[in-house]
């Protein structure tokens, strides 16, 4: 198992400074590992075997395995209500007239590439910022996240980043707001990729999870399992070749899937986990149009990051700050020392006054 979920550990490290928050890392992260993990997972024949085996009479059963594997097989869905070994063979799997619906499933073989393709996406964002942000937060930390600093070097950095800002002061917006449009990137993909689950499992992940909820609910006579209509472990298969005379025979075949059995679990967790992903994606873009259109908003923010910092500097700093400075002073507080960042506020505060007496 550790060698299937090695090649993901790189991802489990902690960044030295933080230049995003929470939800941004739920994105690019947790769900960059998790999916990652089950691209692997599906991929392992150690834990699940050969993803197909079929058995037919008069076919070799390596032949039969690779056609349907290809080809793709297919249930019956009407014949899924029934009682195993007596109406039915299996759920869904039935001999078929003219006329019966037949569901081919296509996308299993595919699983595994969508997974990794999916976890591509939602770097993308991750990769986007990391590349605009060039490093701002770490060069302006200056090691001042350390709580045992020299008492001159820890003078002079501070003066450094009083005077960053003074300097830089009310220049900075288009630094927050490329931020801001990563957030919404994340939102755009995780949504989006709900349609496109939607899209390839042929319209059934939408309600995938809460079906398999109600489900359990259900009577046993009348209930239809959503993981075997979705996902099913035994199937049909039909091949065709020409016999002795010359004319086409056909013999259709049992198909068991166990590589299904991991399937179905993988996409509840991912039904699961992406509502849950897309509501906090949602509130925290609320959260943003409420920190971009409410000054009090900031002011209160930056009050709860620097909670030893008197209210009085506080709020005089806050006042001459335009989104994008708050921005980057938020950013610090999440990286530097409270007592050093008490001491950055009061210091910015003097800086301030010093300006608007002259």
């Amino acid at each position: 198992m550790f060698d299937v979920f090695g090649s993901v550990k790189g991802l489990l490290k902690l960044d030295q400074v933080c230049i995003d928050n929470n939800v941004f890392r739920l994105h690019y992260k947790a769900t960059v590992i998790i999916l990652i993990a089950f691209s692997l997972l599906v991929t392992s024949r150690q834990y699940i075997g050969d993803p197909i085996d079929c058995i037919v009479d008069d076919i070799p059963l390596a032949v039969m395995d690779t056609y349907c594997w290809i080809y793709s097989t297919f249930t019956i869905p009407n014949r899924l209500v029934g009682r195993v070994g007596k109406d039915v063979v299996q759920a869904g799997v039935a001999t078929h007239v003219e006329g019966d619906e037949v569901k081919y499933h296509k996308y299993y073989q595919w699983v595994c590439f969508v997974l990794f393709f999916q976890a591509i996406l939602f770097y993308v964002p991750r990769y986007l910022w990391k590349t605009w942000e060039g490093g701002r937060i770490k060069m302006l930390v200056l090691d001042l996240n350390c709580p045992v600093v020299g008492e001159d070097c820890k003078s002079d950095r501070k003066k450094l980043l009083v005077d960053y800002f003074h300097t830089n002061l009310h220049t900075q917006n288009f630094y927050a707001f490329r931020f801001f449009i990563c957030e919404v990137l994340n939102f755009i993909n995780v949504v989006g990729q709900i349609f496109f689950m939607d899209f390839f499992l042929d319209g059934e992940f939408s309600t995938y999870g809460s079906d398999v909820v109600s489900f359990t609910e259900m009577e046993p006579e009348e209930r239809v399992d959503p993981m075997a209509r979705v996902f099913p472990k035994v199937t049909k298969c039909t091949f065709h070749k020409y016999g002795p005379s010359g004319t086409v025979q056909k013999f259709d075949g049992l198909c068991v899937l166990p590589l299904n059995i991991v399937n179905e679990k993988i996409y509840v967790f991912l039904w699961f986990w992406f509502m849950i992903l897309s509501i906090l994606s949602g509130i925290s873009l609320i959260y943003r149009m409420a920190v971009v259109a409410g000054p009090r908003v900031r002011l209160y923010l930056l009050r709860a990051r620097s909670r030893l910092a008197p209210q009085a500097q506080v709020e005089l700093v806050a006042r001459e700050l335009q989104i994008g400075d708050w921005f980057v002073l938020y950013q610090l507080g999440k990286n530097i020392d409270p007592l050093i960042y008490k001491e950055l506020m009061g210091e910015l505060a003097e800086k301030f006054e010093e300006k608007n007496s002259v």
